[in-house]
């Protein structure tokens, strides 16, 4: 059993990975903000609201507590807004882990779990896309997230200090157990915006662009299920418990499902026509994101359990159906 500092760990992500850590045996103090999670979220373990960035708070938590990992899921996430502000998504993302960082080093902390992201590739150059493919964000929000992986790297070699970079692609779905799920104040993801237009919230769902070079002319990403993401976190932490070097992995199904083909399954769960309507491309959206994660499945062994696009969305279904107004 090991101890876990997971922070940010009453959002969408962060909170199902706590579940699997306490459900796998594991003491977890959740710190969290609550500008972007909730409360609600974390049924179990300890809680404290407070900032990542507060060093006063972190040295007391490093201080009293025992932590043998850290995880990070505070990051500002929505690549709009860190086009419109990017230097809240700098000092939120890349300075205040930085702040993290220098806390975990003083206080002999040295095994770090990132959740980083797919944003890092930028436009792919080859599908499907490999740790190795080049590194060159095109948002604000990517760059955070590679300026912190670079920021690792060098902690590794000046401290020692070990960390695992998680890369994901498009997380999605909810706890079977239907308790949590994704509430998002902004919400941008597909399925749940999908899902709105069964529940009555939205009355269509816009699909930008159908003139794409793909099999129906929609852009086509690669969803994992927030479960499976808790999965590899574990298996990620237990290896650098186990004396393991840094190491960087994609998180995806290596497959890809085309917006208008998600839209269809979720037409088939919910029973719901769920009208869309066509309008022209964003700017910056790549065509195809679809991950390669064989190094995360021989290196860790790591197999999503969900991917199949149905039980996917079925998940979410069922904790939005159950929950129409969040937490």
């Amino acid at each position: 059993m090991a101890s876990f500092l997971v922070v940010g760990g009453a959002g969408y992500i962060g909170s199902h990975v706590v579940k699997e850590l306490i459900a796998a045996g594991h003491e977890v103090i959740v710190l969290d903000d609550l500008s972007k999670g909730h409360r609600e979220a974390v049924a179990a373990g300890a809680f404290l609201e407070g900032d990542l960035g507060d060093r006063v708070l972190l040295d007391r938590i490093f201080s009293e507590q025992r932590i043998d990992c850290v995880m990070h899921f505070a990051a500002y996430s929505l690549v709009g807004e860190s086009v419109e502000d990017p230097l809240a998504y700098y000092d939120n993302n890349t300075g205040k882990t930085a702040r993290l960082l220098t806390a975990m080093k003083v206080h002999g902390v040295l095994r770090f779990i990132l959740s980083s992201t797919a944003a890092v590739y930028g436009e792919p150059e080859q599908i499907p896309i490999s740790e190795n493919a080049s590194l060159d964000p095109t948002n604000p929000y990517g760059k955070s997230k590679l300026f912190i992986e670079k920021i690792l790297e060098d902690c590794d070699r000046a401290y020692g200090l070990k960390f695992t970079a998680l890369r994901y692609f498009n997380a999605a779905g909810a706890d079977e157990s239907g308790e949590i799920g994704e509430d998002h104040e902004l919400e941008t993801h597909l399925i749940p915006l999908v899902l709105e237009v069964a529940l009555g919230k939205r009355t269509h769902i816009d699909i930008y662009g159908t003139d794409w070079g793909t099999r129906d002319g929609t852009c086509v990403r690669d969803y994992v299920h927030v479960t499976d993401l808790g999965d590899a976190h574990i298996l990620a932490a237990q290896r650098l418990m186990d004396g393991g070097s840094s190491a960087v992995y994609n998180l995806g199904c290596e497959k890809g499902y085309s917006v208008k083909e998600i839209v269809e399954v979720a037409r088939t769960v919910t029973g719901d026509p769920i009208p869309i309507r066509e309008v022209g491309r964003r700017p910056g959206d790549p065509e195809r994101l679809i991950a390669s994660s064989e190094k995360i499945k021989a290196e860790l062994g790591w197999s999503p359990r969900f991917d199949d696009p149905e039980k996917i969305v079925a998940t979410a279904w069922n904790w939005h159906r159950n929950h129409p107004g969040g937490f």
